[in-house]
């Protein structure tokens, strides 16, 4: 191992006796300032991949290629097929079996799949999980039957702000390369890149292609999954955002075990991040934590007696400072088991048992893509329930039915639905059901008079029929 290598140099010249342990500690001569990356990057790089991803787009077919005088002038492999969309990223190799981690955003949309790896292999992929609310994605290696080199996971949790830190992966498509820097802050929210807003920050390059590569620490083991970048430009200004592997091994265990869906435990409560004077107002010396500001009174938060007004402060004693890091903290646990939220209430601490279940469908989501001829054509819309609300991160509102989707160039996007609205009413007649929302798109008014809620906002609208 690298680290103890160096903490072994640096008790021969002091003088103490050389035994390996996990002390960090800043070069003491020049030395040990010139020691290399090399063995590090020699352990790491092979479990890191290429991710090629394409779909053909589906273009519509010109009748000319059914008539046979047409083709005999232009022959049979003249025929016009749809645009070829490609996205290039990077991913991870976490199984000898051939497992890969990536971004979500890597392979969004795109049907087949290549891996390069870094003996210059080029392999397809199945993609065995999409998980859009973490923005990662599992595939499997096919066709080799070998085993593969693998990145072991560290513990996310055991890193802290000044560690070295590697960056892997192929920026800009030219070649796997190897950046470096240090872990610049370890629980980054409200970033905005994804539901879980939970980020290990570095300062090491990361470029357009390093998505879906690794960022490891000085042993080797990957601490995250490299995800974006905050950039003016384009390119790298040394800000660049991980996902914590232990996210990360949600997911992996949830695609080994067969799963297509991420199930997370449920709170059953809504927060709120606190302000400076909201903090003051409720007796807190400084503005951490997650004010409590809704609880569902069928929720495990409810069961567990967790009540409106109290303050989360720690999750299993880990600290949380916002809304985004208790979300974080309760998504990368699996089902089962309970939880211990610590909590400030009346200015006194308590200890709230909370039961990691996944959250209930009632009632059923009754997907519905609306067809016909209305203002909703090509929006696709879903019941409210805890589990709809928590896998579409629907907000404000549990009345009315929640757009999850909106197909382009349909009457649905050029009024300007988005996903997220949620429908309450349409021509006079509450809409409490997809099915509702589907019989009253069906009819043929002169105009049609709408209500949704957008943002907690409830906006009324009158559109010809």
């Amino acid at each position: 191992m690298f680290r103890p290598v160096i903490v072994a140099v640096l008790a021969l010249l002091v003088g103490a006796p050389a035994v390996a342990q996990e002390t960090r500690v800043v070069p003491q001569s020049a030395a040990e300032a010139k020691l290399s990356f090399a063995p590090v990057v020699k352990k790491a790089a092979p479990a890191v991949v290429n991710v090629y991803a394409q779909r053909v787009e589906k273009a519509p077919r010109n009748p000319l290629f059914d008539d046979p005088i047409f083709r005999r002038f232009f022959g049979e492999g003249q025929r016009p097929g749809g645009a070829t969309a490609r996205s290039l990223g990077s991913g991870v190799i976490v199984d000898p079996s051939g497992i890969v981690v990536t971004n979500n955003h890597v392979i969004e949309n795109m049907t087949d799949v290549k891996v390069a790896l870094a003996d210059r292999r080029e392999l397809p992929a199945e993609i065995l999980l999409r998980d859009p609310r973490s923005d990662l994605a599992i595939l499997r290696i096919k066709g080799d039957g070998g085993t593969f080199p693998v990145l072991e996971m560290a513990d996310s949790d055991t890193i802290e702000v000044g560690d070295l830190a590697l960056a892997i992966g192929d920026p800009f498509g030219v070649g796997q390369t190897v950046t470096q820097g240090i872990v610049s802050a370890v629980a980054r929210t409200e970033i905005g890149i994804s539901d879980y807003g939970f980020f290990i920050q570095t300062d090491a390059a990361i470029n357009p292609g390093n998505s879906g590569g690794a960022l490891v620490d000085i042993d080797g083991r990957l601490i995250g999954i490299n995800s974006a970048i905050f950039s003016q430009s384009g390119g790298s200004v040394g800000i660049g955002f991980a996902i914590p592997v232990n996210m990360v091994k949600s997911v992996v265990a949830t695609a080994k075990a067969g799963g297509k869906e991420v199930h997370r435990p449920w709170l059953g409560a809504n927060l709120q991040n606190l302000s400076r004077d909201l903090a003051d107002s409720l007796g807190l010396d400084r503005p951490t934590g997650a004010l409590v500001a809704e609880v569902d009174p069928n929720g495990p938060a409810a069961q567990g007696g967790l009540k409106r007004g109290d303050v989360i402060v720690a999750v299993d004693g880990k600290e949380v400072t916002d809304s985004g890091s208790v979300g974080y903290r309760l998504g990368a646990k699996p089902i089962g088991g309970v939880a211990s939220l610590s909590v400030r209430r009346d200015g006194k601490q308590a200890v709230v048992p909370l039961k990691l279940t996944a959250a209930p469908e009632r009632p059923p989501r009754d997907l519905v893509k609306i067809a016909g001829s209305s203002p909703f054509t090509g929006a696709s819309v879903v019941n409210i329930s805890p589990a709809t609300i928590e896998e579409f991160s629907i907000a404000n509102g549990r009345e009315g039915v929640a757009v999850i989707e909106v197909e382009d160039n349909t009457a649905a996007a050029m009024v300007g639905f988005q996903k997220g609205d949620i429908v309450l009413s349409l021509n006079g007649e509450k809409v409490q059901t997809t099915r509702d929302l589907e019989r009253l798109a069906g009819q043929r008014p002169y105009v049609w008079k709408l209500q949704i809620n957008r943002g907690g906002q409830v906006i009324t609208s009158v559109i010809g029929g």
